[in-house]
């Protein structure tokens, strides 16, 4: 009975095959948007350009503030 659920599924190979490989890039983005190293950096990224004149205080806060909320979700998502 396998064998021929395998040849009976065998056209569909190509679309069980990217959603596999779909997957697998949603996981991996999930991965690097979670992960708080990337946060960190991206935080001491956005205080270089604070304190080298490039973006201001408004723009700081808003940027660090949406940093900072992805450190919560990130600790659930790594812990699952």
């Amino acid at each position: 009975m396998g064998l021929l659920k395998e040849l009976l599924l065998l056209p569909l190979a190509p679309a069980r095959g990217t959603g596999w490989v779909l997957e697998q890039v949603v996981a991996e983005a999930e991965r690097q948007y979670y992960d708080p190293a990337v946060v960190q950096r991206e935080l001491a990224a956005l205080e270089e350009e604070l304190t080298n004149g490039l973006i201001d205080e408004d723009e700081f806060d808003r940027r660090e503030d949406e940093l900072l909320d992805r450190l919560d979700p990130a600790h659930d998502w790594l812990t699952r």
